[in-house]
């Protein structure tokens, strides 16, 4: 067991090597417009689990897959170069559904304030059905004027 600083620390520089090789030395046309999203290791620094989006459709997010798949053991190779630790860790390409499920909780947010402001609108215009205010209240006593007898 490590700490937790230094595997996240690892953890944040191989988001940041696997970018930059997305970015300038993986040549893949299967590769889409990817983003590394997240990085997470094992306390025991072997596995790393990088996190990514894809900007497309379905067909565009299989290709992207599996032109990670295909470039693991170099951009692995070149973790291992620029990390220096002494067991490299291996790498699992991961989908993030993040951008997906909050993309969904707006589409829903949105449908839940217009659904708000049709139910102001309606009650805009209304009236009360009985009293304005429903509820009893005590009557004020009259007999507090008069002097005890």
């Amino acid at each position: 067991m490590v700490d937790a600083a230094r595997a996240r620390k690892l953890a944040d520089r191989i988001q940041q090597i696997v970018a930059e090789m997305l970015d300038r030395r993986i040549k893949d046309p299967r590769l889409g417009f990817v983003t590394v999203t997240d990085t997470r290791i094992t306390n025991d620094l072997r596995d790393a689990t990088v996190f990514y989006t894809v900007f497309g459709s379905e067909a565009e997010r299989g290709d992207t897959a599996a032109a990670l798949e295909s470039a693991k053991g170099i951009i692995r190779s070149e973790v291992g170069k620029q990390t220096g630790v002494r067991h490299t860790p291996s790498l699992t390409f991961q989908h993030d559904p993040l951008p997906d499920s909050a993309r969904q909780l707006d589409d829903l947010l949105a449908v839940a304030k217009a659904k708000d402001a049709e139910v102001a609108r309606k009650a805009a215009g209304a009236q009360y059905a009985g009293d304005a205010d429903p509820y009893k209240k005590p009557e004020a006593e009259e007999d507090e004027d008069e002097p005890a007898t």
